[in-house]
């Protein structure tokens, strides 16, 4: 995997001192050394946010004590931040992400982008007139062998595609006695979470899954939307059917009451020459079976895959590759569309990967038409932002 000559100047804005996503992305911008960590904004409080920058090894005038300092004082200096990655709550992304692309920094979003669609589709158009990258982490889609799914399904190995299917279901809020638990509680209440818990939560992640694989984009949809624990504001299950531009069924099952499921997150895509499966909690295995033939299994790191996986593979075959190397795939990508920003070049198309501002304007316009669709008992919905219609 080629590395920069210079490093990138990396920033992030939450992701604080026992935060579960700040240290995947510490450890995935810094795996390749394409990006030095020289500014953050770590915590709501002030103080402990500065005092964990310091500790993480920042200099005191760039560990800030919140966004809107960290923005000051990144736009006074000549050494700024070449890209932010904002992994604050999910009702603060806005604000912050429009903040620092009208500023002219490249941003790197955690999702949800945005909690409405107007918000993602505002996002969106900015991100179009800085001309600044504005990338959503999706990082599942980091995984070598997704990108190795990706490349079959492109090249025709699977022949026209007919259907996929989707699945994100865990079983970890199963539980009825955690109905009052805090760390439960806010994502099915609808002033924290928004209009949506588990299709916003991980269904999304599957969706765009399919959408990346397939190389298709949602246009419609069907949804029913479930409280199994009925306390529940928001859904806790969710059932999607979809339809895509190139002709492809999809389904999707997104839970959190699937007891006996851990993460669960999968892909199948099936075509007129053949079947794919992947699971999250096995990536080191793909499961091809063409048509007629017998089921074959992909490992990671094998000879003779694609340039997509093979630029993303770093450890040899037989050596588990988990979920902070899929997030430094998806650093790698922005690293390479900021040299070739620097250079006024072309990305390599093999990097050219990461999720963009319309792949999460798109999930936010799915969320919302999921839940119109589900409270008109299954009605098809319109599934695209407005804009792209």
């Amino acid at each position: 995997m080629a590395k920069a000559m210079t490093k990138h100047r990396w920033g992030l804005i939450g992701g604080g001192k026992g935060s579960q996503i700040g240290p995947a992305h510490r450890l995935g911008a810094g795996l390749d050394n394409e990006f030095e960590f020289v500014a953050a904004a770590l915590d709501h409080n002030p103080e402990a946010g500065k005092a964990f920058g310091i500790e993480l090894g920042l200099e005191e005038d760039r560990s800030y004590g919140d966004w809107r300092e960290m923005l000051a004082g990144e736009m006074a200096r000549e050494d700024r931040i070449d890209l932010v990655t904002i992994a604050t709550p999910n009702n603060t992304h806005y604000e912050i992400a429009k903040a620092f692309l009208e500023a002219g920094f490249n941003v790197f979003c955690e999702k949800p982008m945005t909690m409405t669609v107007e918000e993602a589709e505002d996002i969106y158009q900015i991100s179009q007139a800085v001309g600044k990258i504005c990338a959503v982490n999706y990082g599942y889609t980091g995984y070598s062998l997704v990108r190795h799914m990706r490349a079959m399904v492109a090249r025709g190995d699977l022949g026209k595609v007919r259907l996929v299917k989707a699945e994100f279901a865990h079983g970890h809020h199963s539980d009825a006695a955690d109905a009052d638990n805090p760390r439960v509680r806010w994502r099915y209440d609808p002033a924290q979470a928004g209009v949506s818990a588990v299709m916003a939560d991980v269904g999304i992640h599957a969706l765009h899954m399919a959408s990346f694989v397939t190389n298709q984009e949602v246009t419609k949809l069907s949804a029913d939307f479930i409280s199994g624990i009925e306390s529940r504001e928001l859904e806790d299950d969710c059932s999607v059917n979809f339809k895509m531009d190139g002709g492809t069924a999809g389904r999707l099952w997104a839970s959190a009451i699937a007891i006996g499921r851990q993460h669960g997150l999968t892909l199948q895509v099936f075509g007129e020459k053949g079947g794919l499966s992947w699971s999250q909690e096995q990536p080191n295995q793909l499961f091809w079976m063409p048509v007629g033939g017998r089921r074959q299994t992909i490992e990671r790191g094998e000879d003779n895959l694609s340039p997509e996986a093979d630029r993303t593979t770093r450890v040899t075959i037989g050596h588990a590759e988990g979920m902070p190397l899929a997030f430094a795939n998806i650093y790698t990508d922005l690293a390479a569309a900021l040299a070739a920003q620097k250079a006024g070049q072309v990305i390599d198309p093999a990097a050219d990967l990461y999720p963009r501002a319309e792949d999460g304007m798109r999930s936010i316009a799915a969320i919302y038409a999921a839940v119109e669709s589900a409270n008109a008992d299954g009605e098809w919905v319109d599934a695209r932002p407005s804009i792209l219609r």
